[in-house]
């Protein structure tokens, strides 16, 4: 019997902020992975080990956490007045598919470095030394991105003392401007309910006070308290408890109903990615996952939030754009976790330490609008060369 040998493609490993994943140019890509559609699904599900029904992608390059379970795809832009178009696909771990319904915000910050690196950029765009503005198409929610990479000496800088709760080592810092992150139609879209606050029913659960917000990602966002928590919760608090996860996902489906993302909640099942689902609480003292101790007066508001069914040991780019885009919002449960008011910023604390972000939001004609949330991320080449991976188009 004849086997077919292995294909090799070019790719890049990075990490973007507190995510790893596998960056490829569209134009590198068997012809047959280069449009939509199951063979693409395919080969990137192969190369990073998935489905795997132990749930350790250890045939792959994934890193059997959602966090390090994903892939990006870029080419130079077919948007005016952008640089690169970026497209993010979340590959699930033990099941066979490929999420393309939302946005990476960690990766976002690598999606410059790698672009610039892989000659996507006009070159008259970048400095020998200095700050480079790439400006991203994001093409799961068709949206702009603004990244500022650091140049030293005609090279993208990446060492530096940036340092990022989450990872482990200091880096350069990228900033990244998230543009107008709301949903298309803004007032009702911003909030697809039309309400601040509403009361998500969940039968067998409970009735919660929720926000449910489109900025950055779709996202569901309840009290710690109503649901049995204090907001000081590590991974191991919640991801070994299959009772209480599953509970999540139930919340999670009915949300997403909610929200118009789905029509039936069976349709949950495979929109993993999105919508997120985090509870928040007011400010109170916990050690980090790293050992870090974080004092009530070091941060506005306390965050958990849920990726691909689990607790994010840090936060995702993406939920930290809702985090800024609902703070800056009176009346929200984020905002009036953060002690309420107007405000322009919050340092939040998650998990693994603590996170500033920025957002600029104004009501206009009674609908709130939001035009860009802002945040530091750094990035960094972890491997460059070839994957090899079994692919017969």
């Amino acid at each position: 019997m004849a086997h077919a040998p292995q294909i090799k493609v070019p790719a890049t490993y990075m990490r973007g902020g507190t995510s790893k994943g596998v960056f490829f140019a569209l134009k590198n890509l068997p012809e047959s992975a280069r449009t939509p559609g199951p063979a693409r699904d395919r080969l990137l599900m192969r190369v990073i080990g998935s489905p795997d029904p132990y749930g350790q992608q250890i045939d792959g390059m994934g890193g059997a956490t959602s966090s390090t379970s994903k892939t990006v795809i870029l080419s130079k832009s077919s948007k005016p007045d952008h640089d690169v178009d970026y497209l993010f696909g979340q590959v699930a771990i033990d099941k066979a598919f490929v999420d393309w319904s939302g946005n990476c915000g960690n990766l976002s910050g690598a999606v410059g470095p790698f672009a610039i690196r892989n000659f996507l950029v006009d070159a008259a765009r970048v400095p020998h030394d200095g700050i480079a503005v790439i400006r991203i198409w994001q093409a799961n929610i068709g949206k702009t991105i603004i990244a500022h990479v650091p140049m030293t000496g005609g090279q993208v800088q990446e060492t530096g003392d940036f340092e990022l709760d989450g990872v482990t080592f200091p880096a350069a810092e990228v900033v990244v401007e998230f543009l107008d992150p709301a949903e298309e139609g803004e007032g009702a879209a911003l909030f697809p309910t039309g309400h601040l606050v509403d009361d998500l029913e969940v039968p067998g659960i409970g009735t919660f006070k929720a926000t449910m917000i489109n900025s950055g990602i779709p996202t569901i966002f309840l009290n710690a308290e109503s649901i049995g928590y204090t907001g000081t919760e590590l991974q191991k608090d919640i991801n070994t408890n299959p009772a209480a996860l599953a509970r999540f996902e139930t919340i999670r489906a009915y949300g997403a109903l909610k929200m118009g993302l789905i029509s039936t909640l069976e349709e949950a099942a495979s929109r993993q990615h999105t919508p997120k689902v985090a509870f928040v609480a007011k400010p109170k003292a916990y050690t980090a996952s790293s050992g870090k101790q974080i004092n009530e007066g070091d941060v506005d508001l306390l965050v958990r939030a849920l990726s691909m069914g689990k607790l994010h040991h840090a936060m995702m780019g993406t939920a930290s754009v809702a985090i800024a885009t609902a703070a800056a919002i009176p009346g929200t449960l984020v905002n009036l976790a953060a002690g309420g008011g107007d405000r322009e910023a919050v340092c939040f604390g998650h998990p693994s330490g603590s996170l500033r972000v920025g957002a600029g939001a104004k009501l206009v004609d009674g609908q709130w609008q939001v035009s860009k949330a802002i945040m530091s991320r750094s990035a960094r080449i972890l491997m460059d060369g070839f994957v090899h991976v079994p692919f017969e188009g």
